[in-house]
């Protein structure tokens, strides 16, 4: 399994240069790949907590990771914006924190000089809004145009509402339920759970306590019999046993 980190600005090679050398976190496209590529077979694991960053390096980080033969597991830890939602949605298998959120908007950027040249800043806008939002559709399958719809609005997803349109696949944590095939009941697990907290702090307890102070004393202690052990392990199992499902 190779795990693979997107956390901090997602930047282009040349811009991680001066990250790396403030020792700033950051992801880029050659460290990625070269995870992608050591030469595994196994599963690749993205952690994602990222407020996004460069779009194209994201785009590159996404293809890469489609255009891989392996199986890539996204775990969206915290957030996954902008440009990390983009990386995200490269993954095979997408699960999102029950405290995740996915944010997705549009592009944005600085410009300046004409009308003519802003003219073109809103079309390379509208170009590369409607690449990302291709990322979307080919996962959520929901329609370019409601995506872009949500894009303008600056849309903000939870990790249930992510699952339900389609952004990922399981919230992570949730409680599997116990599946029984028997005549009879089993102990809950919520009871076994809480039996061996109980039964971890019976032993602490019993280890805690002062050691014999002489030898006449130690020698009584091992005269008790086995049955007599046996009983006080009995009644401290039946204590234990009777808070656990209080």
């Amino acid at each position: 399994m190779t795990v693979i980190d997107i956390k901090g600005p997602v930047v282009d090679d040349q811009t991680a240069l001066m990250y790396n050398w403030l020792d700033l976190t950051c992801v880029n496209p050659s460290d990625v790949c070269k995870k992608v590529q050591d030469g595994s077979t196994d599963d690749i694991v993205l952690n994602i907590a990222s407020n996004g960053g460069d779009v194209f390096a994201a785009s590159e980080i996404y293809t890469m990771l489609r255009d891989s033969d392996r199986n890539v597991v996204v775990n969206i830890q915290g957030l996954a914006a902008s440009a990390a939602s983009v990386i995200a949605m490269a993954g095979d298998q997408v699960n999102i924190s029950p405290t995740g959120q996915i944010m997705i908007h549009q592009a944005s950027t600085m410009a300046d000089g004409n009308k003519d040249d802003m003219a073109k800043t809103i079309n390379a806008l509208q170009g590369i809004d409607e690449s990302i939002a291709s990322a979307y559709e080919q996962r959520t399958g929901i329609d370019q145009g409601q995506l872009l719809n949500m894009m303008s609005n600056e849309t903000w997803l939870g990790a249930k509402e992510a699952v339900d349109k389609g952004f990922a696949d399981k919230v992570m944590f949730q409680d599997t339920p116990q599946l029984v095939n028997a005549t009879a009941g089993i102990i809950p697990k919520s009871v076994v759970e809480k039996f061996l907290n109980l039964k971890a702090k019976a032993e602490l307890e019993e280890r805690e306590e002062k050691p014999a102070s002489d030898k006449t004393e130690k020698s009584k202690i091992e005269e008790v019999t086995n049955e007599s052990r046996l009983t006080d392990l009995r009644n401290q199992k039946a204590a234990i046993l009777l808070q656990s499902f209080n």
